[in-house]
């Protein structure tokens, strides 16, 4: 038996990355797994490539109040409970903050923050229910700020707040909420990053571990917060950079 069987997480970002691995990981380990983003045919290639057969698709923009509480209601129908919600859903825009539109911006806090509030509003009265958990997907960039990324720095920080925030609210309730705090990963959102190997080389001279992460590392990380390894853990922020936190931001000297 794997560490869900028998439990229901709810996965948003699914179709392609971080999201993906995570719900190939979970549904490995016994989950029913629901799967959500804007892009039903992706959902479905990542729906018949998981192990067992208990999941559901769910077209959601997160961004849309109701397009959450449908997700929700729509995994309460079909498995009865909600055990592990991962907020995954995310977008960048790069640029100095005078040259940003509004449109870019509402597009990354509305998926990023409204998503997450929305869905943490959403689950939480059924993970009080089940003593579920909430995993977050932060950045580094919520941890510090980047140049150039103003827009994603805000709502990424503002993620690992609100983590911290709800830890202290729910944790008499029984739910834990954790977020974590990938560097730069390879995924169709940083495919550019990967092309320029200008700037990849730039990466691995901070990254200790001399790599970029895998969505399979990142995974492995939320499937660690979301389950009973980690029960006496909440509102914790966890890097899983290879090292690139363990710096003070210094250049190599040796």
């Amino acid at each position: 038996m794997g560490r869900f069987t028998g439990k229901t997480a709810i996965i948003t970002g699914a179709s392609s990355g971080i999201g993906e691995a995570t719900a190939r990981l979970l549904a490995a380990e016994g989950a029913n797994v629901v799967l959500a983003s804007r892009t039903r045919s992706e959902l479905q290639r990542v729906a018949s490539n998981l192990d067992g057969d208990a999941s559901l698709i769910q077209v959601t923009d997160v961004s849309v109040e109701g397009e959450v509480q449908a997700l929700i209601d729509a995994s309460i129908e079909r498995f009865g409970q909600i055990d592990v919600l991962v907020n995954n859903a995310g977008v960048a825009v790069q640029g100095d903050i005078t040259e940003i539109s509004t449109e870019d911006y509402r597009k990354v806090t509305g998926t990023i923050i409204d998503g997450t509030f929305f869905a943490c509003r959403a689950a939480l009265p059924h993970l009080v229910k089940t003593g579920g958990a909430v995993v977050n997907t932060s950045s580094v960039s919520g941890l510090g700020g980047d140049w150039g990324m103003s827009v994603y720095n805000l709502a990424k920080g503002a993620i690992s707040n609100l983590t911290r925030a709800l830890a202290l609210d729910y944790g008499q309730r029984g739910v834990r909420i954790n977020a974590v705090a990938p560097t730069l990963t390879r995924t169709g959102m940083t495919k550019d990053m990967f092309d320029d190997s200008r700037l990849l080389d730039q990466f691995m001279d901070r990254i200790p571990m001399d790599r970029p992460g895998e969505p399979e590392d990142i995974a492995a990380a939320i499937a660690y917060l979301a389950s009973q390894d980690a029960r006496f853990v909440t509102g914790v922020i966890l890097p899983v950079d290879g090292g690139l936190m363990a710096s003070n931001g210094q250049p190599k000297q040796a």
